[in-house]
């Protein structure tokens, strides 16, 4: 009988957008009985687990050149070559061999019992990884999800999951690495989970536009960067990005943030480190109101996008942060405001999207907490944004610019002391679909150049 033909290879994706649609469907058949929650935290583990892999390779292809370079034997670079700080001490994770993608893309499938050797699933072989992983490497304890051996796992699914990542490339561009790849992939994948989760993926979500708006007017290069509600850590990746485009070192900054839900925080800590990203998340998620795990510092910027109107918080009124007044039980907003006041330097500046009713509301005294915030000069610009730019919530948005000093010669050569520029970019922005708008290149480009212009830098 003659052999079968293996069915024909799909064609590889050309595009980043083609490979990010392919790997989104092949995911999404994961989902089974899985809610959106446990669904994402399958998958985003995943392309971590990729992640670690790929940069562990490369530092090991790396010190196997210098090694080389150096002239030494096939046999010392061997011995060399698992030095365990080699790679720490570069902010690449260690990775046990049998945590490496390499060992699961080849037991996909699972391991078969034998004689003498009991059976495992590749659920059971991901879990192992994740643990692995994790006691390896201090910083990622208790970060990782342990779930892929679950019964609403469908473990086929699963390992035909781990096939697609393990080979997929982008195909055109060589210089592209594999991190920047899974980078794009893992936002892309948090943005589609996002609209799945609907009013909860705000939770850990801010449209890129939006947190795009904040960056460039802030124009973050250097200092200390803090989110205090970080959400899965969109704040930093594009404070990093912005960097990038303006060929700005990236260690420059140092990287802080607060995220009260557990699972959000994991995934942060994992986005960060999928960007290749340092930061201080604290030891734990937590309540930044009831304890600020960074209460010891002062930051230059302040990046946010608290949760709106939040009714249920951890009130003290004699809290030290309620510099302009105290906020009223059934409101967090100025709340969240004065927390980020509390936390800048003699010249910080912060950006903090906010609910249209911060800039009106007078319940609770807010009325009155704003008027002392403005008249203590903190505010520098506030910028109208358009509706449905949010897709977990309808409420109309803004985001309020503050700075410590708005005097000429701290990001500015004109003196705007007494001064607050309104930007209404209501009327910016496409429909991405029925629901969504997303902001443009040129949208944002028009916001965060106005700012400047107005400062005269």
């Amino acid at each position: 009988m003659p052999p079968r033909k293996k069915a024909a290879a799909p064609a590889a994706p050309s595009t980043m957008k083609e490979l990010k649609d392919m790997l989104w469907k092949a995911a999404d058949k994961l989902r089974g009985s899985m809610d959106a929650s446990q669904y994402k935290d399958v998958v985003l583990g995943l392309v971590f687990l990729k992640y670690v892999s790929d940069a562990f390779d490369e530092r090991r292809e790396q010190l196997r050149e210098e090694y080389a370079a150096m002239g030494m034997r096939e046999d010392q670079v061997a011995q060399l070559i698992d030095d365990f700080d080699e790679y720490t001490g570069h902010g690449v994770f260690w990775v046990p061999e049998t945590a490496h993608w390499s060992y699961l893309a080849e037991n996909a499938k699972g391991i078969q019992a034998g004689p003498g050797r009991a059976g495992r699933t590749i659920g059971e072989l991901v879990d192992d990884a994740m643990d692995l992983v994790m006691g390896s490497n201090p910083t990622l304890r208790g970060t990782l999800p342990r779930l892929y051996n679950r019964d609403n796992v469908d473990q086929r699914r699963l390992g035909e999951l781990i096939d697609l990542l393990n080979g997929a490339r982008f195909v055109g561009n060589g210089s592209t690495r594999a991190r920047d790849v899974l980078g794009e992939v893992y936002e892309y994948f948090l943005g589609k989970f996002a609209a799945a989760e609907g009013k909860r993926g705000g939770e850990f979500y801010t449209p890129p536009g939006v947190v795009r708006v904040l960056v460039e007017v802030l124009e973050p290069y250097s200092g200390r960067v803090y989110d205090p509600c970080c959400g899965s850590g969109g704040m930093f990746v594009q404070t990093e990005r912005f960097l990038e485009r303006h060929n700005q070192d990236p260690t420059a900054i140092s990287i802080f943030g607060q995220e009260l839900n557990d699972r959000t925080w994991r995934m942060a800590k994992m986005n960060l480190a999928v960007h290749g990203l340092n930061g201080d998340l604290g030891p734990r998620w937590g309540d930044t109101f009831a304890r600020d795990q960074h209460a010891d510092k002062q930051m230059d910027y302040v990046l946010a996008n608290p949760p709106f109107n939040i009714k249920d918080w951890a009130r003290n009124e004699s809290d030290p942060r309620w510099v302009y007044g105290v906020p009223p039980a059934g409101n967090a907003n100025y709340a969240w405001i004065q927390h980020i006041l509390s936390k800048l330097n003699d010249t910080g500046a912060a950006g903090v999207v906010m609910a249209n009713g911060s800039m009106s509301s007078n319940s609770g005294g807010e009325g009155q907490i704003r008027a002392n915030i403005v008249e203590a000069d903190l505010v520098s610009c506030m910028v109208a944004l358009p509706p449905q730019l949010f897709r977990s919530t309808g409420i109309p948005v803004c985001v309020w610019f503050f700075a410590k000093d708005k005097t000429a010669g701290r990001g500015g050569s004109v003196d705007r002391t007494g001064q607050v520029l309104f930007i209404d970019a209501r009327n910016l922005g496409h429909m991405v679909d029925r629901a969504e708008r997303a902001l443009s290149d040129e949208d944002i480009a028009k916001i965060a150049g106005t700012y400047p212009a107005w400062r005269g830098t």
